[in-house]
């Protein structure tokens, strides 16, 4: 297993937590910033070195900015983060994924993802910005991602089962660290008791979707409670905009040509990227 993270430290500090509960658990930490096509594709050459299967991928990674931010690529920080560097580094380890004998990826959202109107890419930069907005769209674009991917998995050529899940209301950094309002009702008792959940409880919906034997192609995993913001973990409805396979399939057109990572038009025909509402635009 590797853990693959930007900050060392706190990598060792969960290497040592997994080691723990799993001690005989082959780990590694290896540096992946996802902010930075270059530092995505360091590590899948490195990945790729092993010349080993790859059994399970887990998209995890999740910032939130409230102020307009770009990547070492120039994207708008949290689609740049989210969505692209998880469709860059997924594309680029499809080979081992195809080549282990029953392969899963998990792709991570967010409730926010219900909310929002587009998957983020193709903003206007004199548009007005809004953090939370923008995070809506790139936890949409996670979706988007998965379902098609689950859409074209059969042409890797190999036996790969794509899932999402989202953790519900959790209580982790990204919501305490977003300001005074909600950072304060996140820790309020009442809203402790009653809405959020602890990070354990939301990692449940990831770890069903990453290890359960009943996982379908397409499924999408959350809390089971009252609006899913908290409970045990079972499949729930994708928002409508994620079951769009039209959107679907301009956002694919459109991260590839953003990533420069092509999966070579496999399964689902790419669409332009007109329904993104926006021309394309090239990065180095």
């Amino acid at each position: 297993m590797a853990l693959a993270v930007r900050d060392r430290e706190r990598g060792e500090s969960a290497l040592e937590r997994v080691r723990a509960v799993a001690p005989r658990t082959p780990s590694s930490v290896t540096l992946l910033d996802l902010a930075d096509l270059a530092s995505v594709r360091a590590l899948a050459a490195r990945e790729r070195e092993y010349a080993l299967p790859l059994g399970l991928l887990v998209c995890n990674a999740g910032v939130y900015a409230g102020s307009r931010q770009r990547t070492v690529d120039g994207h708008e920080l949290m689609v740049g983060t989210n969505h692209l560097g998880h469709f860059a580094l997924t594309g680029l380890l499809a080979p081992r994924l195809a080549a282990a004998p029953s392969a899963r990826v998990v792709v991570v959202s967010s409730l926010a993802a219900a909310t929002a109107g587009t998957p983020g890419l193709g903003e206007q930069e004199d548009a007005p910005f809004r953090g939370w907005r923008a995070y809506a769209g790139s936890k949409l674009a996670n979706l988007l991602f998965a379902a098609e991917l689950a859409r074209r998995a059969p042409a890797l050529r190999g036996d790969v089962t794509v899932a999402a899940a989202h953790p519900g209301w959790a209580r982790t950094r990204l919501l305490t660290r977003r300001g005074p309002g909600l950072g304060s009702l996140v820790t309020a008792p009442a809203a402790a008791t009653l809405l959020v959940q602890g990070p354990d409880a939301g990692a449940a919906p990831v770890l069903r979707a990453a290890t359960a034997p009943d996982v379908r192609p397409g499924d999408y995993y959350g809390p089971g409670g009252p609006g899913q913001l908290r409970g045990a973990a079972v499949r729930v409805e994708l928002p409508p905009l994620a079951r769009d396979e039209a959107l679907a399939a301009a956002l694919w057109h459109r991260s590839e040509q953003e990533t420069g990572v092509d999966y070579r038009g496999r399964g689902t025909s790419p669409v332009g990227p007109a329904a993104l509402g926006a021309e394309p635009t090239t990065s180095s």
